[in-house]
């Protein structure tokens, strides 16, 4: 086998297994515990709340008719 090929094999394989532990590891992997993670979602639950709550006092029932644009 030529050098050049073997460089090539050797940088595929090196690649496949990088992104085979980069699949498996998944970085940026949360640890949190369970105290953590429920208060993260109770303050996630409350920033959609606000977020998804909209003016209680508009009322958005009839809406406005939708025309076509031609």
């Amino acid at each position: 086998m030529s050098p050049r090929l073997l460089i090539a094999l050797a940088v595929f394989v090196a690649f496949g297994a990088g992104m085979m532990l980069w699949v498996v590891v998944q970085p940026n992997a949360t640890t949190e515990t369970p105290a953590a993670a429920s208060s993260s979602g109770a303050a996630r639950q409350e920033h959609r709340e606000r977020f998804f709550g909209g003016d209680p006092d508009r009322d958005v029932r009839s809406g406005q008719e939708m025309k076509p644009r031609w």
